[in-house]
């Protein structure tokens, strides 16, 4: 198992062993021993499940306070394009964001810390999106960036993404508040 750490401080990304046969496959999806050697040190609270057909874009969302939420993130089936941008204020990525393919062939994980906004967008005709949640669901503590912030400029590599109302009237990256600091 591998753990590379990016060029944003705290984001990991997770390329498991996988082990194939004329069966299939096998891999660890998570061994707490593993990831606390490769950097990563969470206690998971609640796993979450979504299947979205093509060109769903999710986010971006995160949590304030004490339900501010680290995410490792996983595709079970399909193909994403997964992105998390650096909230923390005073960061040296403040406002910078990291985006990576996840897919059933390369079954790779994102590990996204608290204080950071969290998103992703549908390649494949469907995906299965699964991660698991270092805090509770706070419908209260839910914080969203609208996806296009012309600051963020991030390519979201779909066109005409179908989204949920409250990501269309999200917050731009300029209006929120500094809830999370370096």
């Amino acid at each position: 198992m591998e753990f590379e750490k990016t060029y944003i401080d705290g984001l990991i990304l997770v390329k498991p062993d996988i082990y194939p046969d004329k069966r299939g496959f096998f891999l660890e999806s998570y061994n707490r021993e593993k990831y606390l050697k490769g950097g990563i040190d969470p206690i998971f609270v609640q796993d979450n499940l979504s299947k979205s057909v093509k060109n769903t874009l999710r986010g971006l969302h995160y949590q304030i306070g004490n339900y501010a939420q680290g995410k490792l993130c996983s595709v079970i089936s399909g193909i994403v394009y997964d992105v998390a941008v650096d909230i923390r204020f005073g960061s040296p990525t403040y406002g910078k964001y990291f985006a990576v393919e996840l897919n059933d062939e390369n079954k790779y994980q994102l590990w996204i810390p608290p204080g950071f906004a969290h998103g992703f967008a549908v390649i494949s005709d469907t995906a299965i999106f699964s991660y698991k949640c270092t805090a509770l669901y706070s419908k209260q503590n839910e914080r969203s960036i609208v996806y296009n912030d012309v600051h963020l400029n991030i390519d979201w590599k779909i066109k005409n993404p179908i989204l949920a109302e409250k990501d269309l009237l999200a917050k731009k990256f300029s209006e929120i508040e500094r809830d999370f600091n370096f």
